[in-house]
């Protein structure tokens, strides 16, 4: 087994390290991608528009889901697959950039998959905004070569086209849905809908060909809409539907209610994680009450509850009446890569910093955001630390052991804590720094210039799960970019949750 992240440098993809095949799978022609541009912050503004006049992606999913269940979907909307009590299959969350942060993932997704009966995309299968004519680059095209069913939740981005797509692809190419009457004039409704975009049209031709990638009748994946569960073995993998603002509505509530019932053990897949970055978000439901009030309650026998939409990977092993559910972030499989390095010194819901776990490490992300940042802004003698540098300075400011030790001559001087304050680093509850800015994630988030600027290593990650009739052994691999983790996926993290 090759070196992780937690073991040297070299294992986080550190230092002169042989580049990855990957580039060999992405088109000859790559359109960037930048979360800064005009245009792009244009075409995504529905989920602005919804958090101003109102959300309407209850009503929308209402009648995807109607129109699913008139072609003859199972009105449980429940996914049987004929399993062993031995299955495996992957998750992968937040994929679809169509840049090399996306296909840097794809060796070592290969590698790691063999033998699995399924793979899961968990939140945002495709960027920017979700149209059918990107699929064929971040979709079909990467997974090619995969050869089991792939199933999907949607994120927010695959809302921005109202899901039109996304139902296209994954829900048996359902067709789209006729306009709703307008509203009256000057409503909250009327705003909203003057100014909402629209999807576009798709490229039959396009689509078509995208398609015959994964045209193999054992690739096929049929779903009887964006929210669904599958019974596989002794488990029931429940994936839910958080739209465009990160709530479910009431049918889609009285659903998982209804499903979650029994003595099966369960698995919840979900677009919005319930602890993220040290804090609880536990997914309000339309009409009263929360996701993780059902995930808690010991009668629905729910031991791990994953979700995507922020770029990396976490784990919070959550005590609940005496029994643990693992609480997982895994949206680090392709897109670019929120930091770790923001989140302050964990404590919540009785999870300590010796129990929770990420990846990349807090270190390699200020690193790797130094780096970056000394790049974009031309200051690279002023804003580039070492990994061990950034290693060192993380775990002064959150007095925490570092998962990987610096080397015994790093030093700590004052221009390293100033770079990590102005890059957003966490620190302890007690402490508060005058150089660090008030919203915690702004360099990080809303001024991240996207994966195009990106080069290796990336820390991208996605996961393995295996499951028998006792326990599920959950794994989270690394992506770097670089041939040796493509090779030999190092393994970040590793737990095994029993099912008894």
């Amino acid at each position: 087994m090759s070196d992780s992240s937690r073991d040297t440098a070299q294992g986080a993809g550190w230092g002169s390290a042989e580049p990855g095949t990957y580039k060999q799978l992405m088109p000859d022609h790559v359109e960037k991608l930048s979360w800064l541009s005009p245009r792009t912050l244009w075409a995504a503004r529905n989920g602005v528009l919804a958090s101003w006049f109102g959300d309407p992606t209850g009503r929308t999913r209402s009648r995807w889901v109607a129109r699913r269940a008139a072609a003859g979907a199972p009105a449980d909307k429940v996914i049987q697959r004929e399993t062993a009590d031995r299955f495996s299959f992957m998750l992968i969350g937040d994929t679809g950039e169509g840049d090399a942060s996306q296909y840097a993932v794809v060796p070592g997704f290969l590698k790691a998959s063999q033998g699995t009966d399924f793979a899961v995309i968990a939140s945002d299968v495709i960027y920017p905004v979700g149209g059918a004519d990107d699929y064929g680059s971040k979709f079909f095209r990467p997974y090619q070569d995969y050869p089991a069913p792939i199933y999907a939740i949607p994120g927010n981005h695959d809302w921005y086209e109202d899901l039109g797509a996304f139902m296209r692809v994954f829900c048996a190419d359902t067709p789209p849905l006729e306009p709703e009457p307008r509203p009256r004039p000057f409503s909250r409704g009327w705003w909203r809908d003057l100014l909402w975009h629209r999807p576009r049209p798709a490229d039959e031709q396009r689509l078509a060909a995208a398609r015959s990638l994964r045209a193999a009748p054992g690739r096929q994946a049929v779903q009887p809409g964006p929210y669904w569960a599958i019974d596989a073995g002794p488990l029931r993998i429940v994936g839910i539907d958080t739209g465009l603002l990160g709530t479910i509505d009431a049918e889609q509530g009285a659903w998982l209610r209804e499903v979650s019932r029994g003595p099966r053990p369960k698995i919840l897949i979900t677009g919005s994680p319930l602890y993220v970055d040290g804090e609880h978000h536990p997914c309000a439901i339309e009409g009263g009450g929360t996701v993780d009030d059902i995930v808690r309650d010991p009668a629905h026998r729910y031991v791990a509850a994953i979700g995507g939409d922020i770029h990396n990977y976490q784990r919070y092993p959550v005590d609940v009446d005496g029994r643990t559910i693992q609480y997982v972030v895994a949206g680090g499989g392709g897109a670019f890569m929120h930091a770790t390095h923001t989140i302050p010194r964990v404590s919540v819901a009785g999870v300590t910093e010796r129990d929770f776990r990420c990846y990349p490490l807090r270190g390699d992300s200020l690193a790797f955001y130094s780096r970056l940042y000394g790049h974009r802004l031309r200051l690279r003698r002023f804003f580039t630390l070492t990994e061990a540098e950034a290693t060192a300075v993380v775990a002064e400011r959150l007095g925490i052991e570092p998962g990987r030790r610096p080397g015994p001559d790093t030093r700590i001087t004052r221009r390293t804590r100033l770079v990590a304050s102005l890059l957003g680093t966490g620190g302890r509850p007690d402490r508060t720094s005058r150089f660090r800015l008030p919203v915690r994630k702004v360099y990080t988030q809303l001024f991240s210039p996207g994966s195009a600027t990106y080069s290796p290593p990336f820390f991208k990650s996605f996961l393995r799960l295996d499951v028998t009739a006792e326990t599920v052994r959950l794994r989270c691999f690394a992506a770097t970019g670089n041939r040796a983790q493509e090779v030999h996926p190092p393994v970040e993290d590793e737990i095994v949750i029993p099912l008894n």
